[in-house]
């Protein structure tokens, strides 16, 4: 098996169980989860540039649903404020692409734990 299959077979997977949640607040949920895991490994781990890169990768497209998935109409004043914080970790995870090792991903990851914990709280 080559990598490039075992890669495919690795996002069909992972769409797979994607797809399968229904509820948008559990889809939130997981995405806050996957930007805090990106957020510790790129800080923590002895990680090569590919893995690098793909942790980046995912922690971007968290960064872009959660600012997406915003309700400004009913969220107001909250959604205004989670938007800047969710900009803020975007700069910071800019910031790590072009130095890495210089950025406050420590302060996005403390971040986000509060509001996993405030989401976790809401249902």
């Amino acid at each position: 098996m080559n990598y490039a299959f075992a890669r495919n077979q690795y996002k069909k997977a992972n769409n797979a169980a994607l797809s399968a949640v229904s509820d948008p607040h559990e889809m939130i949920g997981l995405t806050m989860r996957e930007l805090s895991r990106s957020l510790n490994a790129l800080q923590h781990e002895k990680i090569d540039s590919a893995r690098r890169q793909n942790l980046l990768s995912k922690a971007f497209t968290a960064v872009y649903i959660l600012q997406t998935s915003l309700d400004f109409d009913k969220g107001q004043e909250i959604a205004a404020n989670l938007f800047k914080v969710y900009e803020y970790f975007r700069t910071q995870l800019q910031n790590d692409l072009r130095a890495p090792g210089q950025a406050e991903l420590a302060v996005c990851h403390e971040i986000i734990e509060e509001i996993i914990d405030a989401w976790n709280n809401i249902n």
